[in-house]
Protein backbone atom coordinates (compact mmCIF):
# COMPACT_ATOMS: atom_id res chain seq x y z
CA UNK A 1 0.00 0.00 0.00
CA UNK A 2 1.27 3.46 -0.91
CA UNK A 3 0.86 5.94 1.92
CA UNK A 4 3.44 8.36 0.53
CA UNK A 5 1.93 11.81 0.04
CA UNK A 6 2.09 13.31 -3.42
CA UNK A 7 4.71 16.06 -3.66
CA UNK A 8 2.99 19.47 -3.54
CA UNK A 9 4.89 20.75 -6.58
CA UNK A 10 3.50 17.96 -8.75
CA UNK A 11 0.09 19.09 -10.05
CA UNK A 12 -2.57 16.41 -10.28
CA UNK A 13 -5.46 16.23 -12.66
CA UNK A 14 -8.88 16.29 -11.03
CA UNK A 15 -9.33 12.62 -11.88
CA UNK A 16 -5.97 11.62 -10.37
CA UNK A 17 -6.64 13.62 -7.21
CA UNK A 18 -10.09 12.06 -6.84
CA UNK A 19 -8.69 8.56 -7.37
CA UNK A 20 -6.02 9.18 -4.72
CA UNK A 21 -8.65 10.54 -2.34
CA UNK A 22 -10.79 7.42 -2.86
CA UNK A 23 -7.73 5.26 -2.17
CA UNK A 24 -7.05 7.13 1.08
CA UNK A 25 -10.68 6.78 2.19
CA UNK A 26 -10.55 3.05 1.49
CA UNK A 27 -7.40 2.62 3.58
CA UNK A 28 -8.82 4.66 6.45
CA UNK A 29 -12.13 2.81 6.42
CA UNK A 30 -10.36 -0.56 6.27
CA UNK A 31 -8.37 0.38 9.39
CA UNK A 32 -5.17 -0.65 7.62
CA UNK A 33 -2.97 2.14 8.97
CA UNK A 34 -1.38 2.85 12.32
CA UNK A 35 -2.22 6.10 14.07
CA UNK A 36 0.59 8.20 12.57
CA UNK A 37 -0.03 6.92 9.04
CA UNK A 38 -3.77 7.51 9.52
CA UNK A 39 -3.15 11.11 10.53
CA UNK A 40 -0.87 11.68 7.54
CA UNK A 41 -3.40 10.08 5.19
CA UNK A 42 -6.22 12.16 6.68
CA UNK A 43 -4.20 15.34 6.20
CA UNK A 44 -3.43 14.42 2.60
CA UNK A 45 -7.10 13.59 2.06
CA UNK A 46 -8.17 17.01 3.31
CA UNK A 47 -5.76 18.70 0.93
CA UNK A 48 -6.98 16.58 -1.96
CA UNK A 49 -10.62 17.24 -1.10
CA UNK A 50 -9.97 21.00 -1.05
CA UNK A 51 -8.13 20.77 -4.35
CA UNK A 52 -10.99 18.81 -5.94
CA UNK A 53 -13.58 21.28 -4.64
CA UNK A 54 -11.59 24.19 -6.05
CA UNK A 55 -11.31 22.44 -9.41
CA UNK A 56 -15.08 21.88 -9.42
CA UNK A 57 -15.75 25.52 -8.51
CA UNK A 58 -13.47 26.67 -11.32
CA UNK A 59 -15.19 24.38 -13.81
CA UNK A 60 -18.62 25.59 -12.67
CA UNK A 61 -17.59 29.22 -13.12
CA UNK A 62 -16.27 28.47 -16.61
CA UNK A 63 -19.53 26.74 -17.54
CA UNK A 64 -21.57 29.68 -16.23
CA UNK A 65 -19.41 32.13 -18.16
CA UNK A 66 -19.70 30.09 -21.34
CA UNK A 67 -23.46 29.90 -20.89
CA UNK A 68 -23.70 33.65 -20.41
CA UNK A 69 -21.48 34.25 -23.44
CA UNK A 70 -23.67 32.04 -25.63
CA UNK A 71 -27.00 33.55 -24.58
CA UNK A 72 -28.38 36.17 -26.96
CA UNK A 73 -28.26 39.62 -25.46
CA UNK A 74 -31.60 41.42 -25.20
CA UNK A 75 -30.01 44.50 -26.79
CA UNK A 76 -28.85 42.40 -29.76
CA UNK A 77 -32.40 41.15 -30.32
CA UNK A 78 -33.72 44.73 -30.41
CA UNK A 79 -31.15 45.62 -33.09
CA UNK A 80 -32.34 42.76 -35.31
CA UNK A 81 -36.04 43.63 -35.25
CA UNK A 82 -37.36 45.67 -38.24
Amino acid sequence: MDTTPTPPDQPLSFEAALARLEQIVHHLEADELDLEASLMAYEEGLKLARYCMEQLRTAELRIRQLSLDSEPNADDEDDRSP
